[in-house]
């Protein structure tokens, strides 16, 4: 009975946002207005606006190049850092990792006042040599900064993918004659050929839910992506169009829902590709010769490309009054940015809920998410695929439609109508859109408990919840304390669905910095970049001092 419950708990704060969606798409005015009716015109308002159209394109190419960017480098990226000596391997994970954690906001703004047309390297490269040679508001340069940023998303899955191929399969491929490179593309790339197929819908996904990076790099050229479109929406007749915000909505979700259960339909073959099992082998490194330091000399070009350019920019204009051309840095340098955030009522609010949301919200978060993962542990019911495809569902939504999708349903039924300028109704909005991200993670841990010790347990009469809070729970401990840490960073870069939420009391970093951005106080975003960043690495340092596998 208690399964049941948190199924139907779970499929009314999954479902009813989506089928909001959905109904005011086929409304002819918001739906709180007696007067709505059932209507397609604002499909055929949508469907046919040229700029709708250019930014569906502009999304598919942006996804498309990020694969086409991501991929190939994350898979270089995983055979160094699992198959060969390369250099420093111990301290590159984490590394590696790094643009996981940092809001796509951040890093959009740090390029721009780095390499950006009177970004600091920029100016430093033309008193060099008279010019740039780059430019940063451009379609391809946005192509080429998701898509390095993205990397590590890619790296993540065909590391772990490698780590599982028995080297004993390489080994004798390599005897028999074949050489380093023709053994990794016809032994190796094969036997990760799910991984590689998950690993690239999953960045193609990540391409079509793109903000951040195109509000900073594209929205100042006229490059529009559908979240971009979406957000424009907002004001269009000078009050929220939501019939016409649904109707994009819809459109995004039909078009990222096949993708999330493909990826499952997909993985469920994945096992009769596993060539590593029982106690496995010992890894054999591969020797890169002399070609060791230039491989680490690359990895170390690209962490310079995604981590340390933008992040440069970022302090250097957290500590000046003018920038630009003609403007003398040391002239200039000032820590009023900060004096600013740390006396503005709602940028200390927004610190404050950034990490109430992250550390109360983020335990709460985990809570919810054990509950739910011990409701589908070894549970041989219909009502366990049910929590499978629920749990799939809210990854198919951009932050921005989550935090949208969520509003409208604070206002749609009245019991929850005191959410809507509440934590609580952020944090909600937050644990869902984080769910099938939670569930993994909780669920590895859960993995790891032997079935003998839970069925010891039921043995003695026990009920499987009692089992779950005696037995399962004390042996994950420490799983769901990483599994917070987890949170934790995720919830504080987090920017997006807090969007639509936000009120005069319940700001956060990531919604006050669209907002700042917005309103051109760039040094305001600066110094709140700063502090934002400052969370993350803390957190970051937590979890590495603990252990904690950052890619979990």
């Amino acid at each position: 009975m208690l399964r049941l419950m948190v199924l139907a708990v779970l499929a009314f704060a999954v479902v009813s946002p989506v089928g909001l969606i959905i109904l005011q798409s086929f409304l002819d005015r918001p739906f709180y207005q007696d007067a709505s009716e059932l209507s397609v015109a604002s499909y055929t308002y949508v469907l046919t606006d040229p700029s709708f159209l250019d930014a569906l394109v502009s999304s598919f190419l942006l996804a498309t190049g990020m694969v086409v960017i991501a991929i190939p480098m994350g898979l270089a990226l995983a055979f160094l850092m699992t198959r060969t000596n390369l250099p420093g391997r111990r301290w590159l994970q984490p590394l590696i990792l790094l643009p996981l954690f940092i809001s796509p906001l951040v890093l959009g703004f740090g390029y721009i006042v780095s390499i950006g047309p009177v970004g600091f390297i920029t100016l430093w490269t033309k008193s060099l040599f008279g010019g740039a040679p780059w430019n940063l508001y451009s379609f391809p340069t946005l192509v080429i900064v998701a898509g390095l940023t993205h990397v590590p998303h890619a790296y993540i899955y065909l590391a772990s993918a490698l780590s599982r191929v028995n080297p004993d399969v390489e080994e004798a491929a390599r005897v028999s004659g074949g050489g380093v490179l023709h053994t990794a593309l016809t032994v190796s790339l094969p036997l990760i050929r799910p991984a590689l197929v998950f690993a690239s819908m999953l960045i193609f996904l990540l391409g079509l839910e793109q903000f951040g990076l195109p509000l900073m790099l594209g929205d100042p050229i006229g490059i529009s992506t559908l979240t971009t479109y979406l957000y424009k929406l907002t004001n269009l007749l000078g009050t929220p169009s939501y019939n016409l915000m649904a109707v994009v909505a819809t459109v995004i979700i039909a078009t990222t829902l096949p993708l999330v259960f493909l990826q499952r339909w997909l993985l469920r073959d994945a096992e009769r590709f596993v060539t590593l099992r029982g106690k496995g082998t010992a890894q054999r490194p591969i020797s890169l010769g002399r070609y060791r330091w230039p491989a680490l000399a690359v990895i170390l070009l690209w962490l310079s490309t995604t981590v340390l350019v933008p992040l440069l920019g970022i302090m250097l204009r957290s500590i000046v009054t003018a920038w630009g051309e003609g403007a003398a840095f040391f002239a200039n340098v000032t820590v009023d940015h900060f004096r600013q955030v740390l006396t503005a009522p709602n940028l200390i609010r927004g610190i404050r809920n950034t990490l109430l949301v992250a550390i109360v919200g983020g335990a709460c978060s985990v809570a919810v998410y054990t509950c739910v993962a011990m409701a589908r542990h070894r549970w041989r019911h219909a009502g366990a695929q049910a929590i499978d495809y629920l749990v799939m569902l809210p990854r198919a939504l951009p932050g921005l439609i989550a935090g949208l999708a969520f509003l409208w349903l604070f206002l749609f039924i009245q019991p929850l109508s005191p959410l809507r300028g509440s934590m609580i109704g952020i944090w909600l909005a937050y644990t869902v859109v984080w769910l099938a991200y939670g569930m993994r993670i909780i669920s590895s841990a859960l993995g790891q408990v032997a079935p003998e010790l839970e069925e010891a347990g039921r043995v003695t009469g026990a009920s499987v919840w009692r089992v779950g809070r005696d037995v399962t729970l004390p042996l994950i401990r420490s799983g769901l304390i990483a599994s917070w840490l987890l949170i934790f960073l995720t919830f504080v870069r987090e920017y997006s669905t807090a969007v639509y939420l936000m009120t005069p009391n319940t700001e956060v970093i990531g919604s006050l910095l669209v907002s700042l951005w917005n309103n051109g106080q760039l040094d305001l975003v600066a110094a709140l970049c700063i502090v934002n960043l400052i969370m993350v690495f803390s957190g970051l340092m937590i979890a590495l001092r603990l252990g904690v596998r950052l890619h979990d």
